[in-house]
């Protein structure tokens, strides 16, 4: 046996949603992002507490892939790149499936920001960023040992992969993908332009 092996990894899957298209799609999934906002009373009264200073659909329309065939559309497309990450984590699913049960917007203008946390109950989560102009936050990931490292030294800056948070940086055509108990956050924004992107949960059925 070597020395030293790597063991219990923490995958992240971070792709570009299609190879081509992007552009027009996105321009029509941010026209609907910002007339679901206009019309979501519910969710902008939701957000003022929730979510300060920004706008999601989370407590109000969490469900947009079931009444938007733009968003069905992109729930499609999600859906491939959830099976190559599922047979990277090398996931026996016996015989069930990976459903996408929840999808919501957040829009986040200067100053909002949304503090660390993990979706309970689902496998699978993710986030496409459908507008990220320059300065946008990244979504940032925290080393799950992080709790239990107690008296370790710091880490060596080179030591990528033994740092205790990652950041990945914020794209507009990007998709990124994580099990659902992995701790993350999205600092606040330091930008006057809005950052959008849509989250969304998949459950195993």
């Amino acid at each position: 046996m070597k020395r030293a092996e790597a063991w219990f990894p923490t995958l992240i899957y971070c792709e570009r949603l299609q190879a081509q298209g992007l552009r027009a799609f996105n321009a029509e999934l941010l026209d609907e992002c910002y007339r679901i906002r206009e019309h979501d009373a519910a969710g902008r009264k939701w957000s003022e507490p929730n979510y300060p200073l920004g706008y999601t659909s989370y407590g109000s329309l969490d469900r947009l892939h079931q009444f938007s065939s733009t968003f069905d559309t992109l729930r499609r497309q999600v859906d491939a790149h959830v099976r190559r990450y599922s047979n990277a984590l090398q996931w026996n699913l016996r015989g069930g499936r990976l459903l996408m049960t929840d999808c919501w917007i957040n829009i986040m203008p200067r100053g909002c920001a949304h503090s660390f946390h993990i979706h309970p109950q689902a496998v699978l989560s993710g986030t496409y960023y459908v507008r990220t102009p320059r300065g946008s936050s990244g979504l940032k990931f925290e080393d799950p040992r992080l709790s239990k490292l107690m008296a370790a030294p710091p880490r060596k800056p080179g030591a990528k992969s033994q740092q205790p948070h990652i950041v990945y940086p914020a794209k507009a055509g990007q998709l990124i993908l994580f099990e659902s108990w992995l701790r993350h956050e999205v600092p606040a924004s330091r930008i006057d332009s809005e950052r959008v992107s849509i989250s969304f949960n998949y459950h195993w059925l």
